[in-house]
C-alpha cells in the first residue's frame, strides 16, 4: 500500500466515523442529551453490569488514565451517582458502586439510547437491518477483540443461501485464483441441481455459520453411481479459516454418506487449491485421478479424489 492509498483509505475511515457520529447523536447539544457527558454515561452503563467494580478494572475497560478516571468519578459521587470504597478483601483495592439516584440515571439514559437506536432500525426493512448488523459485527471482529471460540453452526439452507454460494465462489475464486465465468457457471449449475433435487432423501446440503454469519458451504449427492456420493461446493470465506469451519463441513457431509448407504464418495478439485487439498486428505480421501485444462481462465490440473467407507 502507497502513501496515496493510505491517504485515500484514511480519508474513506475519516468520512464514515463523522456519519457514523451523526446517525447516533454523538454531537448532538440539545438538554437532554447534554445531562451526561459520554464518559460519565459509560461509567454508569459498565457499573449497571457489575456491581461493585474495581476502579483498575473500569479504568481498563474505557481506556483511561488515572488522573481522569478520578476526576471522572469524583464528579459522578459530587452528584449523588456513585460511591467509592475500600474492598474488604484487599484494602489497596478501591471499588466502585452505583447509588439508587445512579441506577436511576442509568435507566433512564438507557432507555433513551434503546429508543433512539430502535427509531433508526425501524427505517429499514428486515433484510436490510441484517446487512446493516452484518457490517457492524464484521467492524467489531477486526478492530476490537475477536472471539476466540466463536459459535459455529451447520444449518440446512434458507431462500436465498444458495445464490450466496454461487456468488461467493465466483468472488472469491475469481479475487485468488484468478478463476474466470465459466467456473461461477458450473458453481450455478450445481447450485440449480441441488434445488432441482431437494426432496431426495439421499442428498443434503449444509450452510456453516459462525456467530450467526454465513461463512461456508458444502453439498453431499449421487455420484457416478448409486454406491459412490458425491462431495460438492465446499466454500469457506475467508474470515472462517483456522476454526475448523471446513474440516467440520468435510465430516458432516462424509457422516451422512455412510448413514444413507453409500460404500464410497468421490469430489473434484484443482491442484491450486492447497488448504481444501489438505482438508480432504486429512478425512481420509486419496487422490485417484488427474486430468489437464484451462476452461477457467488458467490452465490448471483437474483432480478426482475418493474415500472408500
Amino acid at each position: 500500500m502507497n502513501d496515496a492509498q493510505l491517504a485515500d483509505r484514511v480519508a474513506a475511515v475519516r468520512a464514515f466515523n463523522r456519519l457514523y457520529t451523526g446517525v447516533i447523536g454523538v454531537l448532538d447539544e440539545g438538554p437532554a442529551d447534554a445531562e451526561y457527558s459520554l464518559p460519565e454515561a459509560r461509567v454508569l452503563f459498565e457499573l449497571a453490569h457489575q456491581d461493585p467494580l474495581p476502579v483498575t478494572d473500569l479504568r481498563k475497560r474505557l481506556d483511561l488514565d488515572a488522573g481522569y478516571a478520578s476526576r471522572l468519578l469524583a464528579r459522578l459521587e459530587s452528584r449523588g451517582l456513585i460511591v467509592r470504597e475500600r474492598s474488604d478483601e484487599d484494602a489497596r483495592r478501591q471499588l466502585v458502586r452505583p447509588t439508587a439516584a445512579g441506577r436511576d440515571a442509568f435507566a433512564v439514559l438507557n432507555r433513551r439510547s434503546t429508543d433512539q437506536i430502535g427509531g433508526l432500525l425501524r427505517r429499514f426493512a428486515d433484510e436490510d437491518q441484517q446487512r446493516l448488523l452484518a457490517a457492524m459485527r464484521t467492524i467489531g471482529d477486526l478492530v476490537g477483540d475477536r472471539r476466540r471460540n466463536p459459535a459455529l453452526v451447520l444449518r440446512p439452507p434458507r431462500p436465498g443461501d444458495l445464490g450466496w454460494v454461487v456468488e461467493r465462489h465466483g468472488a472469491l475464486y475469481a479475487r485468488e485464483y484468478g478463476f474466470g465465468a465459466l467456473f461461477e457457471a458450473l458453481v450455478a449449475r450445481l447450485a440449480a441441481e441441488f434445488l432441482e433435487n431437494r426432496d431426495n432423501p439421499r442428498q443434503a446440503f449444509w450452510i456453516a455459520e459462525l456467530d450467526g454469519e454465513r461463512v461456508g458451504s458444502i453439498g453431499c449427492g449421487r455420484g457416478p453411481d448409486a454406491d459412490t456420493a458425491k462431495l460438492r461446493l465446499l466454500l469457506l470465506e475467508p474470515s472462517a479459516r483456522g476454526h475448523g469451519v471446513g474440516k467440520r463441513l468435510v465430516t458432516e457431509c462424509v457422516t451422512f454418506a455412510r448413514a444413507h448407504g453409500y460404500r464410497a464418495m468421490e469430489l473434484s478439485t484443482v491442484s491450486v487449491l492447497d488448504a481444501a487439498r489438505s482438508i480432504y486428505r486429512a478425512a481420509g480421501f486419496e487422490l485417484v485421478g488427474e486430468k489437464d485444462f484451462d476452461d477457467w481462465g488458467r490452465k490448471l490440473t483437474d483432480e478426482t479424489w475418493r474415500l472408500e467407507f
